[in-house]
């Protein structure tokens, strides 16, 4: 079961980053394999997203959302509903004197023979959680 964690403080307040991460549509601001995503419903628990992500040889492929756990400023968590592998995820938010400690994790179960694509699976895993850098940039440049 291929897992990845990254922790990072963002110089924003803890309500700027939740309401950043809490509209999915910003994800093309700082995770790259991002190619379209858009909000098809709900609000809180329950919103769903139509995303479609950079696969191998750039092959588009559908990996939609839906959001599984919504605690505003806090906790935000997700599973994805569509594609060939299907992680879930969560980001953990903490206040830490005007700025924000942001945890984002990422787990994925590998049945039969997808366990064969823990090694890619893994490194993509562990890009996606690495792009907190670039969200830290992108919510820090205003």
């Amino acid at each position: 079961m291929p897992e990845e964690s990254n922790t990072i403080t963002i110089a924003r307040p803890v309500g700027d980053v939740f309401a950043f991460l809490a509209n999915a549509e910003n994800d093309k601001r700082w995770r790259s394999g991002v190619i379209e995503i858009t909000r098809t419903g709900g609000q809180g628990v329950g919103t769903t997203y139509r995303q479609v992500v950079a696969g191998p040889g750039g092959r588009r492929i559908d990996a939609d959302v839906e959001i599984t756990e919504f605690v505003p400023d806090q906790h935000i968590a997700f599973r994805t509903t569509k594609g060939p592998v299907r992680p879930t995820g969560t980001y953990d938010l903490r206040a830490q004197d005007g700025s924000t400690e942001l945890t984002f994790r990422l787990t994925v179960t590998l049945k039969g023979l997808k366990n064969l694509m823990a090694p890619m699976v893994g490194k993509t895993m562990k890009a996606e959680v690495a792009a907190l850098t670039q969200l830290k940039h992108v919510l820090e440049a205003g």
